[in-house]
């Protein structure tokens, strides 16, 4: 019996860390972090499995450490709200302190592994957890543009890679944060579209406009449009290392021709399965791009 217990205990403690680190989201940041160092390794030679290893580590560390200490913080107001009223703190799984011991430890170990790796990634780290808790989450119940805020962390991980591989910021960097940076609108948009009542019930403002509105779907266009124009930039020339092939470039644009087609139909219909689809989209979009720009830096 009490070995059947303490199974279910430590199954009980799993699933509840996974939740408090949003484990889904945590993986595709680990992704877009990884993929930003591969492109910033000069060839296959260069990479090295520690660092990779300590990237990936403390990549999944700072973005648990942030949605845990996110989590504490919106407890009452996660608790409201159908999608997250059953996660750990929320729910009173998990206590408030122990939540914050988690986040702490993250916090403490993740910026180890990335300063090991260089000053720069865990400043960029530090950066990130900073902007994440301290603006972003305060500002969801005041205003539509914590979206805008939320941008920035959101954006670092392609970078942070980048900056992990070459201990260096630069233009090549600098792409790669714009990218995810104009990627954030559309995703988030989308999400903020389909689940608006449900966020409507903890007085978030996830939408440019506040409403699902005309207003709203035109500036996802737009700012799918921009994404688009951001993919392409490796494709002229002038960021540095970071260049991608003809075809590549083609490849990339029909990607983005594709994630404006389903903005333009959130536009048209105005419908939660139209930003539902959307947002499949976005999460596809990043992740293909990030593909193709890796297989057509070590295929050239």
């Amino acid at each position: 019996m009490n070995a059947t217990v303490s199974t279910f205990s430590i199954k009980q403690i799993a699933i509840d860390f996974k939740e408090i680190t949003k484990a889904g989201l945590a993986i595709s940041v680990v992704f877009s972090s990884i993929a930003g160092y591969l492109l910033g390794v000069v060839d296959f030679q260069d990479l090295k499995v520690t660092t990779l290893l300590m990237l990936a580590v403390g990549g999944y560390c700072m973005v648990g450490a942030s949605n845990a200490f996110n989590q504490v913080i919106e407890k009452d107001l996660d608790a409201l709200m159908d999608r997250t009223k059953n996660r750990p703190v929320a729910s009173g799984r998990m206590s408030p302190n122990h939540a914050l011991f988690v986040a702490s430890l993250l916090t403490i170990i993740g910026l180890i592994l990335l300063y090991l790796i260089n000053p720069k990634s865990a400043m960029f780290g530090a950066i990130s957890i900073f902007l994440y808790t301290s603006i972003y989450t305060p500002l969801k119940t005041v205003t539509p543009l914590s979206v805008f805020v939320g941008a920035f962390p959101g954006a670092i991980p392609f970078m942070l890679g980048w900056v992990a591989a070459t201990d260096y910021f630069g233009i090549e960097a600098g792409t790669l944060f714009l990218i995810q940076f104009f990627w954030q609108f559309p995703h988030f948009w989308a999400i903020g579209w389909f689940l608006y009542e449900d966020y409507e019930k903890a007085g978030f403002f996830m939408l440019p406009t506040g409403n699902k509105d005309t207003s709203t779907a035109l500036q996802t266009i737009l700012y799918s449009i921009w994404l688009l124009v951001a993919s392409m930039l490796p494709s002229l020339g002038y960021t540095g290392r970071l260049f991608i092939s003809p075809i590549a470039a083609g490849i990339v644009f029909l990607l983005g021709i594709w994630m404006i087609f389903y903005a333009v139909k959130l536009y048209q219909l105005r419908t939660a399965k139209a930003a539902r689809s959307l947002m499949l989209v976005s999460v596809s979009y990043i992740t293909l791009l990030q593909i193709v720009y890796i297989t057509d830096k070590f295929l050239r």
